[in-house]
């Protein structure tokens, strides 16, 4: 079936969606898109380039497209702070919802908007878009095959703490480097554990000479109801990249191997009984080949909520999934202010019962 979607965003990642990710989609007849929305005009001569969308289909108001338009879903690809008066607007008139992250700007927002599509009895999916690149996939089925995990490590660091080498409004960011950086490598260090996280500990600061506003380095640990743990190292402010953007450092502790993802390769470390007790030097690893799909990242996640819409199983990261990942990240916020370890369902709990009072 051909799902008819209205695009919300034209600004910063929601070009990204006309250029990449809704493109694969149209071509294999699994969506039309039938209106594109964007509070700026000036935007909207992308959506007609790049989509061939008549200017009669670009509006600036929500409510009036989602009027004049028959749609099945829309797509949510607006700063945090607006996703909810989009997905209730969306929910008024009936339609599925796939957003960027986060859910909201806060924990309660999350919850009231996770709760309001459940009242709705709809669909809507998160596009943690990191999760779903093809290195971090071929990792994953490494770990799966190499059983099961111990604790879990991820690096992402990169040298852009002067303005001019990123995204401007960052810089001004509170938290910037749990909420524009950790937000999916938290994310994606949950996805390789089955059980949900319990404690979290972070330290996060601003480096001297970096020009952020926000802390933008910092060290955060996770500790999972199984018994896992995951440590997680993140900075904007080195020297040096070692692992940018798409290009972040996983290793995965198993108990008769380690598997490593580092700047796309993913290597895998079976135990060799032969050199128990030697450390001295590093053992030869196996490259795992690439993982082969058609589509990756968001592309990939659109042909997922498709399937859902067709009756398949919910995406995984769908929105009531989606909720952990949130707390997880405003854990390590909260933590990061307290100097105190926080209890993630403890703190999920907490702000169910604020978005009920609300």
């Amino acid at each position: 079936m051909t799902y008819r979607m209205i695009h919300v965003g034209l600004g910063g990642q929601g070009e990204t969606w006309l250029t990449e990710a809704i493109p694969p989609n149209i071509e294999a007849s699994r969506i039309e898109v039938v209106a594109a929305v964007d509070t700026d005009p000036g935007r909207h001569e992308l959506a007609q380039a790049e989509l061939g969308l008549s200017p009669e289909r670009c509006y600036t108001d929500l409510d009036t497209a989602l009027t004049e338009r028959d749609a099945d879903f829309c797509s949510v690809v607006t700063p945090p702070a607006a996703h909810e008066p989009v997905v209730d607007t969306a929910l008024r008139h009936g339609l599925d919802i796939l957003s960027e992250k986060p859910i909201a700007d806060t924990l309660e927002g999350s919850v009231r908007i996770a709760r309001a599509v459940e009242a709705a009895g709809a669909k809507m999916g998160l596009t943690m878009t990191h999760r779903f690149d093809r290195d971090k996939e071929t990792f994953r089925q490494a770990v799966n095959e190499a059983g099961p995990v111990d604790y879990l490590t991820a690096r992402f660091t990169g040298n852009v703490r002067d303005r001019g080498h990123y995204s401007p409004y960052v810089h001004e960011m509170e938290d910037m480097l749990l909420l524009d950086g950790a937000i999916h490598h938290l994310d994606m260090l949950a996805s390789f554990v089955d059980a949900p996280c319990e404690r979290v500990y972070a330290e996060t600061w601003v480096p001297d000479g970096a020009d952020y506003q926000g802390d933008c380095t910092g060290m955060v640990t996770l500790t999972f109801a199984d018994g896992t743990r995951a440590q997680y190292e993140g900075s904007y402010a080195n020297a040096t990249t070692l692992n940018g953007w798409s290009h972040e450092q996983f290793r995965a502790e198993c108990a008769d191997e380690t598997v490593v993802l580092d700047n796309r390769g993913v290597e895998r470390f079976p135990r060799d009984p032969a050199r128990v007790g030697e450390s001295a030097r590093r053992d030869e690893g196996e490259w795992v080949d690439p993982a082969e799909r058609e589509t990756w990242t968001n592309a990939w996640l659109i042909e997922q909520f498709c399937e859902w819409l067709d009756g398949g199983k919910p995406m995984a990261t769908n929105v009531e999934s989606a909720l952990e990942s949130m707390a997880i990240v405003f854990a390590a916020i909260e933590s990061s202010k307290t100097g105190e370890a926080v209890d993630v369902q403890a703190l999920l709990r907490e702000a169910s019962a604020v978005a009920q009072v609300q």
